[in-house]
């Protein structure tokens, strides 16, 4: 408890200053009767009626030369009065929340490395399982590589440049496989009359031809009397056998020269009544060299009367027979290994079926 001491009531009692306590405490108070209260000061009670009111801020204090030591407390408010200072203390709630961020940080750096663990340990785990199925499992086990299939043009193409490498010797049913040639799909066919496969190439020529051929080695001939889809034209096509590409690139060069000069001719294959044509016209005749073979074709009008150079019908029948059927046709299944080895050993004859040159055959 504090006591105030107010000295100077008296002396203020009949004009109070301006600003003192008494001067704002209460009204003036009434004439005194009595004797005079002691010029000693006692202690007043503080009245019950009397309305306090804060007192004046003391003056601040000049500041030390030093300042002092932070007290370990924040002092205490004088009892009655008003603290006048700001509270000394430290920043525990940042300092706190300093050490709370950190601890946050540091747990989540703990987790996060945690979970990353456990990630790459389910990999490894999951990658380890599957090889182990994959070992064990037969039916994905890794097989070794195969083999690399060879090309179709390695295996079955076949070099029919010589009869070396291709010595199986043609057959009928190769040649002229049934009673139509067609050469073109939608075209009309041509008739096969009659076919013939000899080991005498003789018997398909006359004169120097015939010996031509037989100085240079063929042994084989294959062919069939045909008559034109128009009916006006009798022909005999077929395949001479030689021994090699070079002779038979000889015979074509010797051909021309022999027919124009009417040293030989090509005999056409007569097939029965109204084909006589075949052996006593004036015919065109072509031929084409391919591989060792010699492909030709003789083509006489079915009336007997000469053939006209110009004839564009007879051109036609020649590229259909030399170019289109024994050479792209026959000569190339062969050479893709499509051929049929069936040889022929004597001559025989049926009533069954190209750089393009083109001759008279008087």
């Amino acid at each position: 408890m504090v006591y105030r001491y107010e000295s100077d009531e008296d002396a203020f009692e009949g004009h109070p200053g301006s600003g003192s306590d008494l001067s704002v405490a209460w009204n003036r108070p009434p004439a005194r009767t009595g004797p005079a209260p002691s010029r000693f000061p006692t202690p007043s009670l503080p009245r019950t009626s009397r309305i306090a009111l804060p007192a004046a801020a003391p003056p601040p204090a000049p500041a030390a030369a030093y300042p002092p030591p932070p007290a370990a407390h924040p002092p205490a408010p004088p009892a009655g009065g008003y603290a006048t200072t700001q509270p000394l203390h430290l920043p525990r709630s940042r300092r706190a929340r300093d050490n709370g961020r950190h601890g946050a940080r540091l747990w989540q750096v703990v987790f996060g490395g945690a979970a990353v663990l456990a990630l790459f340990a389910l990999c490894g785990l999951g990658g380890a399982a599957l090889l182990a199925d994959r070992a064990t499992d037969p039916q994905v086990a890794p097989s070794p590589p195969a083999a690399a299939a060879p090309s179709p043009s390695a295996t079955e193409r076949q070099d029919i440049d010589s009869r070396d490498t291709d010595s199986a010797p043609l057959t009928v049913k190769e040649v002229f496989p049934g009673r139509q040639v067609t050469v073109d799909d939608g075209a009309e066919p041509y008739q096969v009359l009659k076919t013939q496969s000899s080991g005498s190439c003789a018997l398909a020529a006359s004169g120097e031809v015939a010996d031509l051929l037989a100085t240079l080695g063929c042994n084989q001939v294959v062919r069939a009397s045909l008559r034109s889809p128009d009916g006006e034209h009798l022909l005999t096509a077929g395949l001479f056998n030689l021994t090699d590409k070079a002779t038979a690139q000889r015979v074509r060069d010797r051909l021309r020269q022999l027919l124009d000069d009417r040293e030989g001719r090509f005999r056409g294959l007569p097939a029965g009544d109204d084909t006589e044509a075949l052996t006593e016209a004036p015919a065109r005749v072509g031929w084409q060299v391919r591989g060792h073979y010699l492909a030709y074709c003789l083509v006489v009008r079915a009336d007997g009367e000469p053939v006209k150079a110009a004839d564009p019908a007879v051109r036609e029948i020649l590229f259909d027979l030399i170019e289109t059927h024994l050479t792209k046709g026959v000569l190339e299944r062969r050479a893709t290994g499509g051929s049929a080895e069936q040889p022929t050993a004597a001559p025989s004859e049926s009533d069954n079926d190209s750089d393009e040159n083109d001759s008279e055959n008087d």
